[in-house]
């Protein structure tokens, strides 16, 4: 979609992509999914990417890279693909600072979430957030990504068990295509909102009960 591209990431990518993460270490940090049970030993990019490229010969997974004007500003993951009577996937990215502000991550969720209803034959796709990630939470709200409600301490990220509000759509719902709902301007303005009592909520972590 015009300078923005989503590719499938491939080994040759690995210097690339990890230059591009250690760089933006203080940017990401806080948003990054960690293992519960204590640190990697060591940051292995190429092994990272084979794992990944064996989900997708598995049909798991589709890895992805986001391109602006050829150079690579970030990921795109999406896993748990299931086929049948569930037919989903999830959805999660991160983008690099230099690259905030270009929309290249609505776009590439709108490709890749149009690639996996139209193209795969999925169903539903979801998104999980933080509600602290203020600039994801936007992402969902351009593209019209349904609310569906809170989840508590659902993903482990930087160090520990996060609460997270989920977003979905399926197949139905964008019978023309995420993009070009977007690109349109026929998303629902109200899709995306959040009950008052769910950011109550997500104010006071379970283990830190409220007033």
């Amino acid at each position: 979609d015009g300078e923005i591209a989503l590719r499938s990431i491939r080994l040759r990518d690995a210097k690339v992509v990890e230059r591009e993460l250690m760089e933006n270490r203080r940017w990401l940090r806080k948003w990054e999914a960690t293992n519960p049970y204590g640190p990697l030993t060591a940051w292995d990019m190429r092994g990272s990417i084979r794992s990944l490229l064996a989900q997708a010969r598995q049909g798991t997974g589709l890895p992805f890279v986001m391109e602006h004007r050829g150079e690579i500003a970030g990921q795109l993951n999406v896993s748990g693909v299931v086929y049948g009577s569930v037919s989903s996937a999830t959805l999660g990215y991160w983008v690099s600072e230099r690259f905030a502000g270009y929309g290249i991550t609505p776009t590439s969720v709108a490709l890749a979430t149009d690639y996996v209803f139209f193209t795969m034959g999925l169903h539903r796709m979801e998104i999980c957030i933080r509600p602290e990630n203020l600039p994801s939470l936007r992402v969902v709200e351009k593209l019209g990504f349904r609310y569906e409600g809170l989840r508590r301490k659902y993903i482990h990220i930087n160090g520990s068990w996060a609460d997270h509000f989920c977003f979905a759509l399926v197949r139905e719902e964008v019978p023309g295509g995420v993009l070009a709902r977007w690109h349109d301007g026929r998303v629902p303005a109200d899709a995306c909102v959040i009950p008052e009592s769910d950011r109550e909520a997500a104010r006071h972590p379970l283990d830190t009960p409220a007033p």
